[in-house]
């Protein structure tokens, strides 16, 4: 039997790189984007294994809409992988970027959490699934110019944690993700040096791995994951003193 999977954020950068993974190896995608257009080549592409949601995460009653569709077409997925995010550079002090800071946490935060929504009860009556958030190194510790996104990040980690452990036995498994660098469109903006940076299909083939083990918790490349852990480990004194002048990202509107 083919493997089910649904992919938020898969109209471009890394949701298209891990939809195009897993389609070819023959899955059966459920593909949740904005864009449907972007969508729509992607099935053309790949006829009678895409399944097209033109959504936004923020719609909480269409994506109970294609959870429903989904399943009813084609079962309980194996994999729902919550990939959709946002990335800008936001400064505390003015407060025209704080719709900046209001749509970094709905999407990346609250977006995931409907996302995955529909498919959790469905998932522990078959006693089998896993549930996957992309969430970022940039979680670990604040960074500063983008307050709203390592908040959002922050707390997309918290979250899968504490949902990790709720689901606990039911046989549903969640896996944390924390990307370093990846070239995508999110970062090709970034005006600084960003070590370890992956190409998207890469990055991909490196998390569809780790999804297969169901590893709890996951910093790809590993490379970052000492990244952060120095990071993680630093007092408080001498990180603010590493970081106080690093560069910011560039602010702007979403």
């Amino acid at each position: 039997m083919s493997l089910r999977v649904v992919i938020s954020g898969a109209s471009s950068g890394l949701g298209l790189a891990l939809a195009r993974h897993y389609l070819m190896s023959g899955a059966l995608v459920g593909v949740i984007a904005r864009r449907d257009e972007l969508l729509r080549v992607l099935a053309v592409e790949f006829p009678g294994q895409v399944y097209c949601y033109a959504l936004d995460v923020r719609d909480a009653a269409g994506l109970q809409l294609a959870a429903a569709n989904f399943i009813a077409q084609v079962g309980v997925p194996d994999v729902v992988i919550a990939n959709a995010g946002v990335s800008v550079g936001t400064l505390t002090e003015y407060a025209e970027d704080m719709d900046a800071f209001r749509q970094v946490m709905d999407i990346n935060v609250l977006g995931m959490v409907q996302t995955f929504q529909p498919f959790v009860a469905a998932m522990r009556d078959v006693r089998r699934g896993t549930l996957v958030g992309i969430a970022s190194v940039a979680g670990i510790r604040g960074l500063p110019g983008a307050g709203a996104y390592s908040a959002s990040k922050a707390a997309a980690i918290s979250y899968l944690e504490s949902l990790r452990v709720e689901l606990h036995g039911s046989g549903v498994k969640v896996v944390t993700i924390c990307p370093g660098y990846i070239k995508t469109a999110m970062t090709v903006v970034n005006p600084y040096r960003m070590p370890f940076i992956l190409d998207a299909g890469d990055a991909a083939g490196r998390m569809v791995r780790a999804i297969e083990r169901q590893t709890s918790f996951a910093v790809i490349p590993w490379q970052m994951g000492w990244v952060a852990c120095v990071l993680r480990c630093l007092p408080r004194w001498l990180y603010d003193r590493l970081f106080a002048n690093a560069p910011h990202k560039p602010r702007g509107l979403l």
